[in-house]
């Protein structure tokens, strides 16, 4: 049996954590993903959507902030 990291999970919780260190949790303090510190912010994009879609992200434009708090 092989063992496969948990990707989203972790990509998940990266994106997270580095928009609630930049203070990102509005629209006024939105900032981009590289901006943030995500690593490598064009990677994983069927993440970031799902996260919008669920409401854990809001997106104004480029920009991101945590739709949660």
């Amino acid at each position: 049996m092989a063992y496969f990291p948990p990707v989203p999970a972790i990509r998940r919780n990266h994106i997270i954590s580095k928009l609630r260190q930049r203070g990102a949790v509005s629209m006024e303090t939105a900032v981009t993903l590289s901006d943030a510190g995500v690593i490598n912010p064009n990677a994983f994009q069927r993440i970031t959507e799902l996260l919008c879609r669920r409401g854990i992200l809001k997106q104004v434009e480029n920009r991101y902030y945590l739709g949660i708090r």
